[in-house]
């Protein structure tokens, strides 16, 4: 703390400039430090101006990165689902169309050639069921094959252990409900979403010498296994809908939470424009009043001169 103190006529030390000085010296200081946080708008520019703020805000900055990440891991897990659930909506309208044509076998009104023309029909349906399957991908990765399985970082916890959620569309996932071929239609499927016995190739062997699946003792069957299947479809779409329910709060708990921390951060790390603007104009007078100050002080020696020139 400077005093106002002299020293008299003695010339050892001119204490009233030295004074003048240093509070030249602090306001400059001062000015240099309120036009950083002005220019940088923040208050923390590095450690030494808040010790306990810039691990704070360091701390929080850190955790909100992890929270920005587990969103867009979010996001990516809401595209899974929604991609496998629009496979699974065109699956089953595709299903419903077989199973209308298989209804309209089974009526007796209709001849030979009308239930094989239905059955050719609904083939060509089954055909485009195998389409969308394989076309129904993620990532270079299959959904609806009943192989897939993948894990999403949604979050971390206190501990900073990772919070995840899995997506699993494999067949030995009880909620799946497919015990095997899932939704494939090929050759060897012989358990088309889980029916036993039913392939929907079948429908291509419909002839009018043999109408298989469509004959009157196997139609009723078929409108059954047909039945069953669309149930198991609409499972799997009631599966990925919970999912994406679970998806839609996590995305919504997550933003809420990103924005709270940006919030929280600011408040520590951010300069307060107004304040600051104040404080400068503060240390510009008392950069003008020192240089003043200075200027008188460094006069006096001049005074002293006279007694020495008597």
């Amino acid at each position: 703390m400077p005093s106002a103190i002299t020293n008299g006529a003695r010339i050892r030390t001119n204490t009233p400039a030295e004074n003048a000085y240093n509070s030249l010296d602090s306001a400059n200081r001062s000015i240099a430090t309120r036009q950083l946080r002005l220019s940088t708008g923040k208050r923390i520019n590095s450690a030494a101006d808040d010790v306990a703020g810039y691990i704070t805000t360091r701390a929080l900055t850190a955790r909100n990165g992890s929270l920005k990440a587990a969103l867009n891991a979010v996001g990516d897990a809401g595209n899974v689902t929604n991609i496998a659930q629009d496979g699974l909506d065109n699956i089953n309208n595709l299903l419903t169309q077989i199973k209308e044509s298989a209804a309209s076998a089974a009526s007796g009104a209709l001849g030979t050639d009308e239930k094989v023309a239905l059955a050719k029909a609904a083939f060509r349906f089954a055909q485009q069921i195998q389409t969308v399957v394989e076309s129904t991908v993620f990532g270079g990765r299959q959904l609806l094959d009943g192989l897939f399985s993948a894990e999403f970082v949604i979050g971390s916890k206190a501990d900073n252990s990772l919070l995840t959620l899995a997506i699993d569309l494999t067949t030995g996932n009880t909620d799946f409900n497919v015990a095997s071929n899932s939704f494939q239609v090929t050759a060897t499927a012989t358990n088309f979403a889980g029916i036993n016995g039913l392939n929907l190739q079948s429908l291509n062997s419909v002839s009018t010498s043999n109408l298989g699946i469509f004959s009157s003792t196997a139609i009723q069957s078929t409108l059954t296994s047909l039945a069953d299947a669309l149930n198991n479809v609409n499972k799997v779409a009631s599966y990925l809908g919970g999912i994406a329910n679970r998806l839609t709060s996590q995305e919504d708990n997550l933003k809420s939470q990103i924005t709270n921390y940006n919030a929280a951060i600011s408040r520590i790390e951010d300069a307060d424009v107004a304040k600051e603007q104040l404080e400068l104009v503060k240390s510009q007078f008392l950069q003008q009043a020192s240089i003043t100050s200075l200027g008188q002080a460094n006069q006096s020696p001049q005074g002293f001169l006279q007694l020495i020139r008597g």
